[in-house]
């Protein structure tokens, strides 16, 4: 076979790689015979550069669509180790290096991936595109390593780099991120940053892939740090044209410019994983705004999307986008009186986290915390407080710390004897002085704590103080579910006082708005006041029908509970320890109390 001469080796080469390739973007891929067909490139003794590009090749199939990641680092390293002296071959180790870096920060071991991206980032400054994106990729590292300042010096050499070799593209990608990380340190230097990013991205040149790429790049930045900031209205203009431009660059084709400059190949993020990202914060916006079903129908999609690029790409970022599209429409389920099924999905996230250490590390934290938001919803306080303790001691993020303290401090005011626990809370997140972070959301919501706590303690005059300015803040970025909740707490507190008609103009407009959201909660609180308010006032019918409303809505909470407390996943609330639980256990019916729905 061999002697038919020096093409041979070519033709068997190319045939079994063909034949991997054909394998691997079949549907459904068939990874166990792409697999076979690369193992047998090395049955031929092939020379060193083949023998190198097809351990790299093993090792990307392996990581990318099995969860055979020992397998798949023994292949990376072999090809990261190989020693290929021919110029172009030096991508396949920067390649390998890449993603072996990866599979390390995926196992945790952030040490092991550090001096490998270093050793290859001195070696590849003949090769702009890898220079580029083994600078960016270890300052990811540092980011997540919340090594702000190590990060920013990378991307700072990135930038510099990138003006040398004249990519006016890849430079301002650098420097973008060093704006992004500053607007995590420090947010009063953000907005003219921001209008710098802006202005440069208009009057960039360049090809049109290039130029959306970067504003959409440019408008995520912008959306993000809104959202942040809590300003949920306030973004609306931007979050418009990002989703303008997201349709824009759908339609462009990838191939129909390309660069001529190689570190212009450079890409922050392909353009169906841009999509999914818009999907991501469109859904997050939603949330804040209270814009539920909308939240729903973006994760859909997003969902959707997802499952169709992980049947060919298994690449870390799409798992995060999947945790966090949960994570979102988990809070939505439980507003809207669909425990039950946010149960499962937060038992989707475990699972989704017992794959991977890194993921679980990066939201672990979250994930106590959507248990304790679960318990509130069920009425569990003591394992609500275990879980959002837990929280608090996983994370170091201040918006997160700050909702976490927040929705514990609702815990104590629900217990009624936790007295010393809750003023320490409270005095951590005082709205009128010194609030943890510039967050005008959480700013809103910490008065309307205020204002529940006060109206417990029968202050009812401070109470009202509390709530209007919540009403004031909440009004002016649109957040409709705090908006909601102060109506009917503000009318709740005018009948208390016996002022019927001021309380009956809190309390239509709180049930009008908790229908739009839907806040199942807020509607059954507006429905027994409505009824009790119209009982008051003589109106019999009006007192009749909204004792119908209130009877609707406390079997379908109830229903919910039963369903929710009966399933195995309910005793996820008792887990405050380590990782997830592999196995969980089927119980014998609800265990916590109903009277809070009735």
């Amino acid at each position: 076979m061999m002697a038919a001469g020096t093409e041979a080796p070519d033709s068997w080469y190319l045939a079994l790689l063909g034949f991997a390739e054909h394998f691997r973007t079949s549907s459904p891929p068939k990874i166990r015979l792409c697999v076979h067909c690369l193992q047998a490139v090395f049955q031929f003794k092939p020379p060193q550069r083949v023998e190198a590009r097809t351990h790299l090749q093993l090792g990307s199939v392996l990581y990318h669509h099995t969860k055979n990641s020992e397998l798949a680092r023994t292949h990376l390293e072999k090809a990261v180790r190989a020693r290929v002296q021919v110029a172009q071959f030096e991508d396949v180790k920067f390649e390998a290096a890449s993603l072996l870096s990866e599979l390390y920060c995926q196992q945790n071991l952030v040490d092991s991936a550090k001096p490998l991206l270093r050793k290859a980032i001195q070696i590849s400054q003949q090769t702009p595109y890898w220079h580029c994106r083994l600078l960016f990729q270890l300052a990811q590292l540092h980011t997540l390593e919340k090594d702000l300042v190590s990060a920013c010096d990378l991307l700072g050499v990135g930038a510099e780099y990138a003006r040398v070799v004249g990519s006016e593209y890849t430079r301002y990608l650098m420097t973008s991120h060093q704006f992004l990380l500053l607007m995590e340190r420090k947010l009063q230097e953000v907005h003219p940053l921001l209008t710098l990013c802006g202005q440069i991205v208009e009057t960039w040149q360049g090809n049109p892939i290039q130029k959306e790429s970067l504003r959409v790049f440019f408008l995520v930045l912008q959306v993000t740090h809104y959202l942040d900031a809590g300003q949920v209205k306030s973004v609306k203009p931007c979050l418009k044209q990002l989703q303008q431009c997201i349709q824009t660059i759908s339609t462009l084709h990838d191939d129909e410019i390309l660069p001529s400059n190689s570190a212009d190949l450079f890409h922050w993020l392909p353009k169906e994983h841009m999509c999914v990202l818009v999907y991501l914060v469109t859904v997050m916006h939603s949330m804040q705004a209270g814009y539920l079903e909308k939240a729903q129908k973006y994760t859909d999609k997003a969902l959707m999307q997802l499952e169709k690029l992980k049947m060919l790409d298994c690449s870390p970022i799409l798992s995060s986008f999947q945790v966090i599209l949960l994570e979102h429409i988990i809070m939505c389920r439980l507003v809207t009186g669909h425990k039950a099924t946010a149960l499962q999905e937060i038992s989707q996230v475990c699972q989704l986290c017992q794959q991977s250490p890194r993921l679980f590390s990066n939201h672990a934290a979250q994930l106590h915390t959507l248990l304790g938001l679960y318990c509130i919803s069920v009425n569990c306080m003591d394992n609500a407080e275990a879980q959002f303790t837990t929280a608090l001691r996983l994370t170091s993020h201040q918006e997160l710390w700050t909702f976490i303290v927040t929705n514990l401090a609702s815990v104590y005011i629900r217990e009624g004897n936790r007295h010393q626990e809750l003023y320490s809370l409270l005095e951590r997140i005082n709205p009128d002085q010194n609030f943890p972070v510039s967050s005008h959301c959480l700013r809103a919501a910490a008065f309307y704590i205020r204002g529940l706590l006060s109206f417990f303690q029968g202050r009812y005059n401070e109470a009202k103080r509390f709530l209007r300015e919540t009403l004031k803040m909440s009004n002016a970025e649109d957040l409709n579910r705090l908006t909601a909740c102060s109506l009917v707490l503000l009318g709740h507190i005018f009948y208390v006082l016996g002022n019927h008609r001021e309380s009956n103009n809190m309390v239509v407009p709180a049930m009008q708005l908790a229908s739009k959201i839907p806040d199942m909660s807020v509607q059954l609180w507006s429905s027994a006041l409505l009824k009790d308010l119209n009982k008051a006032c003589g109106n019999s019918m009006d007192a009749h029908e909204a004792a119908q409303m209130h009877q609707n809505f406390s079997q379908q909470l109830l229903q919910d509970h039963i369903a929710a407390c009966s399933l195995p996943e309910h005793n996820l609330i008792s887990w405050t320890e380590g990782p997830p639980p592999v196995q969980i256990q089927a119980q014998n019916g609800p265990t916590t109390s109903l009277a809070s729905l009735l």
